[in-house]
């Protein structure tokens, strides 16, 4: 009987970036997911970051845009954040997804990959 392999979806990343004002998060998430570059971003809005800038300690509003696409997506996805992010620094971090939820690891490659 010949072996039987089963097809890898291809690998999820998370992004994570912060944004002064929920608004933009907002069209960040709108324009990422419609554009098909991410298949679902979340804004948590209502966060405080505390962080040391120009050698100055800091604390602003803030809220966090969360993303899901796949590693191949990644690059595209930082580009478009980058574009339309108001920081001349801004937080964008790529993270790697080591597992989770087999069906919804496949949703988010199919939506990516049928958008391209």
């Amino acid at each position: 009987m010949p072996s039987q392999r089963r097809r890898r979806a291809p690998r999820a990343v998370l992004l994570l970036s912060a944004y002064p004002r929920r608004a933009a998060a907002e069209r960040a998430a709108r324009g990422l997911v419609g554009d098909g570059v991410v298949a679902c971003a979340t804004v948590v809005p209502n966060g405080r970051a505390h962080y040391r800038w120009k050698g100055v300690l800091r604390a602003d509003p803030s809220a966090l845009l969360w993303a899901k696409t796949t590693a191949a997506r990644a690059r595209a996805a930082v580009r478009a954040i980058r574009a339309g992010h108001p920081d001349s620094v801004p937080e964008i971090l790529v993270i790697p997804v080591s597992g989770g939820h087999a069906p919804y690891l496949a949703w988010i490659a199919n939506e990516v990959e049928r958008s391209r």
